[in-house]
């Protein structure tokens, strides 16, 4: 699947922050579907469908829940971002009742706010996805392996858990764009700095599935490139995953912006669009 080049206009004050309902939206608009490759493969590994009943930690704004959904899996989304979240539940309540004002929600599909697992309604799960890729910031899986423990005990017996990373820099084109974030924070030496961007390790997926006492079953690459109609689109994608948070804080917005921007410049074609070939790598573990 190739990525949907979106236009979006630029901030109107680069310098100011972002309220949060904007950032999720960024994400849900231009950068999500960037990682639509990977649950689609995930998908056809696993064969989901209407026998599955699928929890997703960290479901975000619900792309790969939607996904799921319409192959006829149950699902359940869990994720503690607020805004993204509400986002969510657009997307997966298409229908409003203009009689009553109440959204008339997707039938397969539930959203909860929080950190850890949520109860299932009816049949215990048998998949567990967290999605959001991790290995390419300090401290980006430290509450992942407790919210796995805490999921476990609600699926099946031998349920499947997968989870999701990014792949080795030398295979992402935007990894010397993201150490645009390491060098402003000043982390760029670090194997593991204290905030911000650090290179994807071969074994950070096990060693989070290690922490959860997951056992591993087989694993994957996906291609997943990402692609923006334009810069400003590629810097405000870029921006609403998180990564750059610790350069903004050690900086300012404008400078990380114009920092990302000029990073941005060897993948841009003479369309004025930016492409940037990348591998992310899933896990397949057995609960």
């Amino acid at each position: 699947m190739t990525p949907t080049l979106v236009r979006h206009h630029r901030y109107a004050d680069s310098s100011a922050s972002v309220d949060a309902g904007t950032r999720a939206r960024d994400w849900a608009e231009i950068q999500e579907r960037m990682l639509a490759p990977l649950y689609e493969a995930v998908y056809e590994r696993l064969e989901v469908g209407a026998g599955t009943r699928m929890l997703s930690l960290g479901c975000g704004s619900g792309l790969a829940l939607l996904i799921a959904a319409s192959r006829g899996a149950r699902v359940t989304g869990v994720d503690s971002d607020r805004e993204r979240l509400a986002l969510a539940r657009e997307r997966l309540s298409p229908d409003q009742g203009p009689e009553t004002g109440l959204d008339r929600p997707h039938p397969r599909a539930r959203l909860v706010e929080g950190v850890s697992a949520a109860e299932p309604e009816g049949a215990p799960y048998n998949l567990v996805t967290a999605f959001q890729p991790v290995g390419c910031a300090a401290g980006d899986s430290e509450g992942l392996a407790p919210a796995l423990a805490s999921a476990v005990p609600l699926a099946v017996r031998g349920a499947t858990v997968v989870l999701a990373g990014w792949g080795p820099p030398e295979r992402c084109a935007t990894a010397p764009v993201l150490e645009v974030a390491a060098r402003l924070t000043g982390s760029s030496r670090a194997p593991r700095p204290a905030s911000g961007w650090r290179p994807a390790l071969r074994d950070d997926l096990e060693e989070v599935a290690a922490r959860a006492g997951l056992k591993p079953d087989g694993s994957g690459r996906v291609s997943c490139p990402f692609g923006y109609a334009d810069v400003d689109s590629a810097v405000r994608g870029l921006l609403s995953t998180g990564l750059f948070d610790a350069a903004i804080r050690a900086t300012d917005r404008s400078q990380v912006e114009k920092e990302i921007a000029e990073a941005l410049h060897p993948h841009l074609r003479p369309d004025g669009t930016v492409w940037m070939p990348n591998v992310f790598r899933y896990l397949v573990c057995v609960a």
